[in-house]
């Protein structure tokens, strides 16, 4: 088999810092959409918020996918 046909060894040695880096950013869009919500109407507000619930189950899951990488590791 040539080289270019052989795919990359599993590494998921970082995906613990990968995924607290997006909880990170996701957070960060949360709050930036609370200082988007002060000056949006009604609808864009309702949009907002469905969106930040959307972001909060994100949340939720990476913290658990967080849990479950670093008990794969250790």
């Amino acid at each position: 088999m040539s080289d270019q046909y052989r795919s990359k060894p599993d590494d998921r040695s970082d995906n613990v810092e990968k995924l607290q880096e997006m909880v990170q950013d996701t957070i960060q869009n949360i709050e930036k959409s609370h200082e988007t919500m002060q000056f949006s109407s009604g609808e864009e507000k309702e949009a907002i918020q469905e969106k930040n619930k959307r972001r909060e189950q994100a949340i939720e899951g990476m913290r658990q996918e967080i849990k479950d990488e670093y008990k794969d590791q250790n």
